[in-house]
Parts: C-alpha cells; structure tokens; sequence
C-alpha cells in the first residue's frame, strides 16, 4: 500500500499492527492511536490522477509490514549520526524530519560526513505545512509508538530486508546545469552572503538579482563527483541568500536551465526508468508550486510532496523512488 486513504482504514491498520510510514495534516495524525507507525505532517501529495492538496481527515500511508522487518527509533538533533550507525546491513532507514528545525539544519550539512552514510541508505522525506500557514504552524513529525509530536526530532522506520532482496535509491532530477557561470562557495550554510563566480568574489543576492532569478524556480545544481544535487533558493535579501538546503565549499554550482513543462518532463523521465517494486516516493513542493502540478499527472509514482527529499543526504526539487528488488 502506498496511497491516501481514510483516517479510519488508517486507524484499523495502526490497529492491526501493521507496521507504517503515515503522512497528513496535524489536526489529522493527532487522532491516531499509539502503534509501530511513524509520520510526519504535509498535505500535498502526487497520486496517480495528479497532484493533490488534503484538506480533510485523509491520510497517505505506506505500508511496511510485508516489505521486511521494521523497528522504529527516534533521534535528536545531536543524535542523528544514529540514523546510519543503526540501521539495517541490508535495507534502508526511512527518515522523516520536521522543516526549519536544529535536526533539518544538522542533518542537512552533516549526513554525508556519518560513517556508512553512503553504504546504509538513509532515505525519505522533510515534514512541512500548508504554505498558507508558513510562519503560523511549525512542521511536526510523529513517533507512533507513543503517539507523540515532535518539531524537532527525525523519526525513523527501520526496514531490514531478507536475505535476497536488495534495496534500490532511485532520483529524479529534472534540473541540468546551465552552462554558464561556475560558482563555489566558502562555507557549509544556508544563508550565503558571499561567492565566487568564476573565480571572482561576489555578492550573492546581488548577482541572483542581476541574472533574474531571485523568483526562486530554478535551483542551483552541484557536481558531487558527476552526480547532480539541487540546492532551492528560499529568499533573496538585499545583502544574503536564504537557502532549503546547504552548499557545500569545494563544490562546483551552476544555475538550472529552466523546465517548460515539469509534468510531461517527468512522465518522459518516469516512463524511462523502471519503478516495480516502489516502497516509498516523494517529490518537491517546489516541484508541485512551480511545476503547477496540482491535478497532473506525472506518471503513476505516489507520495508526499515534501519540503525536502531525502536521499542518503538531503535534496531539493527532485523526486526520490525506493524500490526493494
């Protein structure tokens, strides 16, 4: 099961003991019982019919019990290196961590440097709120077992596999490199004041506003050894540049090319890669807001449209498909 259903079949699952990754809205996740679930709070999700926005007691739950062996744990934020060091040999730890909180930020600049980061896949999602409630209600995440909220913890969903499976991370990334100029970045932050552009020091926010792109829709997107990470622009200041996601010094960056139809680019990308066996997806609210998704379909993968995407480290605007082969 990887679908939106209601608060009672969801109720009836908790119940039966099923073991399960739940995601909706705070007013919904609070009515449910203690159980080996965890959650974390959104209300935007891709179905197969299109985007779509929860406003009732709804709830997508993804159901772990016959995929392998499940445990659950919960991580402060000076705790996170757990999340690797205890996870499965083989399998995978579902994380959800709630938005603009200590555990987002350390997670976020810390995760590639824990030991077995890149060896014990640490996958899934950023909790968040309805963007009209932005500055109004904090992002939650949910330790099922004892039915309790969090706003600054990662829960987590251990799922150790049989022998003969294997788990698969697989990423969708619309986004290329522009091409244009190369940027590089002298600290690990989310708010940048300064870099070099081709080599040459520079205000940041200056130089987004000069290029046109302090409207926020096209990430920075950095060669992490051929492999390519986006990086959203949240605000631009007069004098700094809020980021979702941290740059890393010795990093190469571009701006992305710009997307005319996120829709269609997904579904020519989506119809290209195999997805049997998807246990877990999510994808960008980024995506979903600037893509105009809401009622399109991108082909057939369901989840949560989240406030970050997590896949062994953090990223933006791309969706992240777990497969168990």
């Amino acid at each position: 099961m990887n679908q939106l259903i209601s608060l009672q079949a969801a109720i009836e699952l908790i119940q039966q003991g099923k073991a399960l990754s739940l995601a909706g809205t705070e007013a919904t996740l609070d009515k449910l019982p203690a159980g080996n679930w965890i959650a974390g709070t959104i209300p935007y999700f891709m179905v197969a019919e299109g985007g779509t926005v929860v406003q009732d007691d709804r709830v997508f739950a993804t159901d772990l019990s016959e995929v392998g062996n499940v445990t659950l744990a919960s991580y402060g934020p000076s705790e996170l290196e757990g999340i690797a060091g205890h996870a499965p040999d083989n399998g995978f730890a579902l994380t959800i961590i709630p938005a603009a909180s200590e555990t987002h930020r350390r997670f976020s600049a810390e995760a590639a440097s824990y030991k077995d980061a890149f060896l014990k896949p640490t996958v899934g999602w950023i909790a968040g709120v309805h963007l009209n409630d932005l500055g109004k209600a904090s992002p939650k995440v949910y330790d099922g077992r004892t039915a309790t909220k969090h706003t600054d913890r990662a829960v987590v969903a251990y799922v150790a596999l049989p022998e003969d499976k294997l788990v698969q991370v697989d990423i969708v990334n619309l986004f290329e490199p522009d091409g244009q100029d190369t940027l590089r970045f002298h600290d690990t932050s989310f708010n940048v004041r300064e870099c070099e552009v081709n080599g040459e020091k520079v205000n940041f926010a200056e130089y987004v506003n000069r290029r046109g792109l302090a409207h926020g829709q096209l990430p920075l997107v950095g060669d992490f050894a051929g492999a390519h990470v986006n990086v959203s622009l949240q605000k631009v200041h007069a004098d700094h540049v809020d980021l979702y996601a941290p740059v890393f010094p010795g990093v190469d960056y571009h701006f992305a090319r710009p997307v005319s139809d996120y829709a269609a680019a997904f579904r020519s990308k989506l119809a290209d890669q195999d997805t049997s066996g998807t246990v877990v997806s999510c994808n960008c609210i980024l995506n979903f807001v600037f893509g105009e998704l809401e009622g399109k379909a991108i082909g057939g993968v369901q989840g949560p449209a989240t406030f970050g995407e997590i896949a062994y480290q953090l990223v933006n605007q791309t969706l992240v498909n777990v497969r168990v082969l």
